[in-house]
């Protein structure tokens, strides 16, 4: 495979990117990459620190395999390089090519993206625990934003805290709630039936306490728009043909993209195993949130993606 040649440029931001990586005892370098380049020869510079690429572009990808390095498939579609650089990370966690407290420090193009021109050291500490709204925004549904960050808040803080000392892995539906009842059924007897509408709302710090300890039950929180809890413990029966998901997930992830792709309803499943969160839209998992040591932040953004 054809390879662009590294410019001065290029070797100089490598050679620094090498410098701060062991500085700040970084865990990995990862390179954003737009076109193939001579990988093999760049991740020689990196003695001590592992070498990751980058992209949404497959003969970056292609280029990687034939050069054997660890690299990151990115979804193409247009997003700001922040974005990219978030999912990145994310999917590098997910595959244990780096630790989720670790110091990553990325080589990125800013303003042309074909010739990398930045250097960043990223903290996945403090990078990971800010979302911004833009993450939920893009979801096409018509669950309010509020509503949506309040349970996802609520499954991050399950993901991480577990229940006194244990973990926890539990399902949120949110939305088209009547329709969600209809293809489901009790697990057990439910916990909210009865209660006033004022004691099932999950921005209630009460109410969200409850449910952290109902999670430990079997079934799913059935949750509605405006951000009620209609039900819990509800097992549900949307069939899982025609779905495709990553190996290692279980029951609870297949149900959630089996009822997201059957109605127009968002699923939320946290991994009793690692603590993730995953959200479901359309039979697919659109966000995955790594559990944190620290609450998220979420940030409000106005950036647009650059053009092509």
């Amino acid at each position: 495979m054809p390879r662009a040649e590294a410019n001065p440029q290029l070797n100089a931001l490598v050679r620094s990117a090498r410098d701060i990586a062991k500085e700040v005892r970084a865990a990995a370098v990862l390179m954003l990459a737009e076109v193939p380049l001579d990988f093999a020869a760049i991740s020689k510079v990196f003695t001590e620190t592992r070498f990751i690429i980058t992209s949404h572009k497959p003969e970056v990808q292609e280029a990687a395999a034939e050069d054997d390095l660890p690299c990151v498939m990115l979804s193409h579609e247009p997003q700001t390089r922040q974005v990219q650089l978030s999912v990145a990370l994310i999917e590098a966690i997910a595959d244990d090519l780096v630790p989720t407290g670790a110091c990553v420090v990325a080589l990125y193009s800013s303003f042309d993206r074909k010739d990398i021109d930045s250097v960043s050291v990223i903290s996945l500490t403090e990078h990971l625990a800010k979302l911004t709204t833009r993450d939920l925004q893009r979801l096409e549904t018509t669950v309010p934003l509020g509503t949506l960050r309040r349970v996802v808040d609520l499954a991050v803080e399950i993901g991480r805290e577990g229940r006194e000392g244990k973990p926890v892995g539990t399902l949120f539906v949110v939305g088209n709630h009547r329709k969600i009842l209809a293809m489901s059924h009790e697990g057990v007897h439910d916990p909210f039936r009865g209660y006033q509408k004022k004691d099932r709302a999950v921005s209630n710090p009460r109410v969200r306490e409850s449910v952290k300890e109902l999670a430990q039950i079997d079934g799913a929180f059935i949750i509605s728009s405006d951000g009620y809890v209609i039900s819990a413990g509800r097992i549900l029966d949307a069939k899982s043909e025609g779905l495709t998901l990553s190996k290692g997930l279980g029951a609870r992830h297949w149900a959630a993209a089996a009822i997201s792709k059957t109605t127009d309803a968002v699923a939320i499943a946290v991994s009793e195993s690692t603590g993730t969160v995953r959200i479901f839209q359309g039979g697919a998992v659109v966000l995955r949130i790594e559990p944190m040591d620290q609450a998220m932040k979420w940030h409000d953004v106005d950036t647009e993606p650059p053009g092509d």
